[in-house]
């Protein structure tokens, strides 16, 4: 029974986190962007030629340059110059 709750606890939480959004920082500078998720609002610094994992769940992201969009979690959003690109 525990091994059956491990198993089911592990793959609940593998499955949840191959859901996540991430963002990629392409650019040469740090972005910010505010990510409100189930009514939190957070900023998330991503360092330049970095990337994050974020919004598992669905989130609004307010981009470097004010436009906000929608992400349900699974896209790759992927930022360079102040342009961001979602895939």
């Amino acid at each position: 029974m525990t091994r059956l709750l491990l198993s089911v606890l592990l793959s609940t939480c593998m499955a949840s986190g191959a859901l996540a959004a991430t963002v990629i920082n392409s650019g040469s500078s740090t972005v910010v962007l505010q990510v409100v998720e189930d009514g939190s609002r957070v900023e998330l610094a991503v360092d330049a030629g970095a990337s994050e994992s974020f919004c598992p769940s669905g989130c609004f992201v307010t981009l470097p340059s004010g436009d906000r969009i929608g992400l349900e979690g699974g896209e790759t959003v992927e930022i360079k110059d102040g342009i961001a690109t979602v895939k």
